[in-house]
Order: C-alpha cells, then structure tokens, then sequence
C-alpha cells in the first residue's frame, strides 16, 4: 500500500513538472514568434526605406546628371533611417537577436554622429562627392543587410542573398569609409573651425569639437578595421557553414 502510495505521489509530482514545463514552453515560443514577427517587420521597412533612398539618389543623378544632389534627394530620409537603427543596439542588448552588443553599437555610433552631427549640419559638404559614395555603398550595403535579415525571419532566404550579404561589404565598407567618411570629416574640418562648431557643449571641456573630430579621423580607420575583421569572421561563420553542407 505504502509503495503503491509514494509512486502515485511520484506520479503527480512529475505531472505537475510536466504541465509546468509545457506552459513555459508554450509561453517560450509565443515570445518567439512575436519576436520574430517584429524583426521581420523592422528589417522589412529598412530594407524598403534604403531601397526608396537608393532610387532617390539614382533619379537624382539621372535628372541633373550629377551627384551633387545625393543628400538634398534621400539624406534626411537616410538620417532617420539611421537613427532608427539604434533598435538593433538594443535588439542585441534584450538578445532579442545574437548579434550582442559592441559591434552593433560601434556601427551605429560611427554611422550617426558622421550622418548627423557633420553632414547635416554642414550645408557646405552635402554637394560633396564623398557625401554620394557614402550613401550608395550605404544602401547597397543595407538593402542586401536586411532583405537578408527579413527573409530569415520567414526561413526562406535564398543562398544568394547569403552569399551577397557575406560578401559585398568588402567593397562596399572600404568604399564608403576612405572616400567617403573619411575624406568628407576631412573636407567638413575648415568649416567647423570656422564656426565653433557645438561650441556650446564643449565649453566646459579642455578642447573643441574640432580637435575631437581631428583626433578621431586618427583612430577610425583602426576602430573601422576591428569592425570590418568582425565581418570577415562572420562571413567565414555563414558561408563556411554552407560550403560544408554542400559537401555533406
């Protein structure tokens, strides 16, 4: 009788673990597919929104024959684009996705205060050549970036959307970054010198935000190589994974 007892007992103990477990699970994967719901929903307007951009530009050269009017045709659209994406910082924060933290964070910084803190304020660079480069290889980059992110989120990316997302950027990067930011933060140091820029904020501080932006044109091509070793990892990751299941 006592035997037949403990093992009812024991019985009831592991259904309730059992009920208890499947609940958590079923309240694991409703986070999950509203999760997934989301990211597919924010990749999904920034892979439009950069496509959008990226025909701005593209019309606006073909009307003026001329890519003096980059910024004029897409940069604010581009701005709040790239504002936007401080989400992905904190979509790798909640881990919300693998991505953690650093890199995501490195890319948006860098990105953001060149974008809003010289571009757009400096009327004088936005006819800039350099201010061209940048967004294209920008929208190239970002459209196959997120079509390749939305599409993941349905499962059915296709292998050449892989392969372009792991693969383009090493033009693309090196593109955007020498004659692009770099050499417009170079061409933006007159005018800033000229007119205080953000001297306000710097008042209090030991130095200006033109010796900032000097000193930070000497360390970003160190801070865009960590960055862009990153991505040749990752490109190794991804594509690796996939020349082995071909093997297999």
């Amino acid at each position: 009788m006592e035997d037949s007892a403990r093992r009812g007992k024991y019985r009831t103990v592991e259904e309730s673990v059992s009920r208890r477990s499947m609940a958590a699970e079923r309240r694991n994967s409703r986070t999950s597919r509203l999760s997934n719901l989301y990211l597919f929903a924010y990749n999904s307007l920034q892979a439009f929104g950069w496509s959008v951009s990226l025909f701005r530009i593209l019309r606006s050269v073909v009307i003026t024959k001329s890519v003096d009017g980059a910024y004029a045709a897409a940069g604010e659209l581009i701005c709040l684009l790239q504002a936007a994406a401080f989400l992905e910082v904190l979509h790798g924060a909640l881990g919300i996705v693998p991505s953690g933290v650093l890199f995501p964070l490195m890319q948006w910084a860098g990105r953001t205060h060149f974008l809003l803190a010289i571009v757009r304020r400096i009327s004088e660079i936005q006819e800039s050549p350099s201010v061209f480069i940048t967004f294209i290889a920008w929208c190239l980059s970002d459209v196959i970036r997120y079509l390749h992110y939305a599409l993941n989120c349905l499962k059915c990316c296709p292998p050449w959307v892989t392969y372009l997302r792991y693969t383009t950027f090493i033009v693309l990067y090196p593109l955007g970054l020498a004659p692009g930011e770099i050499w417009l933060m170079f061409q933006a140091l007159p005018f800033i010198k000229k007119t205080g820029l953000y001297a306000s904020f710097f008042s209090s501080i030991p130095f200006n935000y033109y010796d900032f932006v000097r000193v930070l044109l000497l360390f970003y091509p160190f801070l865009w190589f960590k960055l862009y070793l990153h991505l040749f990892k990752q490109r190794r990751s991804k594509l690796g994974k996939r020349h082995e299941k071909k093997k297999n």
